[in-house]
């Protein structure tokens, strides 16, 4: 018993003083320019019933939406259930796509989410018309 109390005692150590980590993203720019490595991303799905294709989506766009240079930056869709439904909804993001993508680089949207972008009011950043059209 007084080895399972010991190995308690180191083990919980570790969670008196927990590391908390932040990054500074303006920093980044600055300190690596043109030197950012390139990124892959892979979001997965499997079944439209349990992932509905329309949060699938708002993750796709959201990822592409990061503020990083687009040349450096691949997203993948990898869908296991081969679901006609995904393929549907990731046609039509596409189209969403080019009129979401260049939104959010022009007024720094944050979130970049657009299920969580229309979810609250933000008509404040844009015109009324543009904010319309968007949605």
């Amino acid at each position: 018993e007084l080895w399972y109390a010991a190995y308690w005692v180191v083990t919980q150590s570790v969670r008196w003083s927990p590391v908390r980590r932040c990054t500074f993203r303006d920093r980044l720019t600055a300190r690596y320019g043109d030197r950012l490595p390139g990124v892959d991303i892979f979001v997965c799905t499997a079944d439209p019933l349990s992932e509905p294709p329309s949060l699938v989506i708002s993750t796709i766009l959201s990822v592409m939406a990061y503020n990083y240079p687009a040349e450096k930056l691949s997203v993948y869709l990898s869908d296991d259930g081969g679901s006609v439904l995904t393929f549907y909804a990731m046609w039509e993001a596409s189209l969403f796509a080019k009129h979401w993508l260049p939104f959010c680089k022009r007024y720094n949207i944050e979130p970049r989410s657009p299920a969580a972008y229309f979810s609250e009011s933000y008509q404040d950043l844009c015109t009324p018309k543009e904010w319309s059209f968007i949605k």
